[in-house]
């Protein structure tokens, strides 16, 4: 496969399945100390990769679990961020502006923070009241922070008593790694042909629904926009037909996401829809890899995992043919904004 390697990978995610014993533990422990609310407040796309787990807490408990923009939350707090809150903040590098003047802030007030990083030895990763480091880089960091928050949830919820299943769905999780690299190779002839098709298109919409939904928004926002400079428009499945299908004619681009949770349908409406009236319909369906050992309900909890880990091969063949390596940014280390 172009430009991986599998033992790294399987390293990496290996380490964000692995969290699953800590993570139990330490929200026991957290909840036992009166944590009464949990917000997971990420600066930029890796906010998106906290969303399908928020979305499960939320479907499956009355636990309060939500998501606040760091910069916004410091000019404005939400009710409740106090010391009965756990503030969750991801940021690969440990070192985002906006996430360590969030932690400064959340320290002042009592809040307490579990932060994950991919690196210990940074702001986030030493000053956090409790850190999970798993060593990720911007190809594998995806797969990891979805895995990360995904057990994390499921921590929460099974030590309020809300998900007896959680160490089989652990053992199954653990699994994942080695059946992703499998994915990734079954998909490479595919990813190669779909980079090749989309290397000179300047503009997409991206949709999807329930937890695919946010890997479309993730995809559009921070690979094709922030490292090839391509144009999109994501939006969500639900609002497709309260807009944007007025932007579907002959030769636009439309990418739709389908995942294996309830939300499916969304999604098969616009495929529908679309291929009506473009001829540029592109389906990324997660029911189509094989995952062998990995049941239905663990399967309907994953989509976003198995999306991101085939669009990484997209992306690998993308940059090459574009002459743009993904690590090529306009602004992005300026500090004047």
């Amino acid at each position: 496969m172009l430009n991986f390697d599998p033992v790294r990978f399987v390293k990496i995610q290996s380490g964000a399945a692995g969290i699953a014993g800590e993570a139990r533990a330490l929200m026991a422990k957290l909840l036992a100390q009166g944590v009464e609310r949990v917000y997971f407040m990420g600066t930029g796309g890796v906010q998106l990769l906290t969303l399908p787990a928020v979305e499960l807490a939320q479907q499956m408990s009355t636990f309060p679990v939500g998501v606040q923009f760091p910069a916004q939350a410091v000019l404005q707090p939400p009710a409740g961020l106090d010391h009965r809150a756990l503030v969750i903040i991801p940021s690969l590098s440990g070192t985002t502006k906006e996430s360590v003047e969030l932690l400064s802030f959340l320290k002042a007030r009592g809040v307490r923070t579990l932060s994950l990083t991919g690196h210990k030895d940074t702001p986030l990763g030493r000053e956090a009241d409790f850190n999970f480091t798993n060593f990720a880089e911007d190809d594998t960091s995806s797969e990891s922070f979805y895995i990360q928050t995904l057990l994390i949830v499921l921590a929460l919820l099974a030590a309020r008593g809300e998900y007896p299943e959680f160490d089989s769905v652990a053992g199954e999780i653990r699994k994942l790694p080695a059946l992703l690299v499998s994915a990734k190779s079954g998909f490479e002839a595919k990813a190669a042909a779909l980079a090749s098709e989309i290397k000179d298109e300047t503009y997409h919409i991206f949709t999807g629904a329930g937890s695919v939904w946010p890997e479309a928004y993730y995809y559009g926002m921070c690979i094709l926009e922030e490292m090839q400079w391509i144009r999109t428009r994501p939006v969500h499945a639900a609002d497709f037909f309260h807009g944007t299908l007025e932007l579907v004619e002959p030769g636009v681009s439309v990418f739709v996401f389908k995942g294996e949770d309830a939300m499916r349908p969304l999604s098969d409406r616009v495929e529908r829809f679309a291929n009506r009236y473009t001829d540029r319909v592109r389906v990324l369906d997660a029911a189509a890899v094989e995952l062998p050992g990995i049941s239905p309900s663990v399967r309907s909890m994953i989509s976003p995992i198995i999306l991101a880990t085939l669009l990484e091969r997209v992306s690998a063949h993308l940059e090459v043919l574009r002459k743009h390596p993904l690590t090529t940014r306009r602004y992005y280390k300026r500090v004047d904004y």
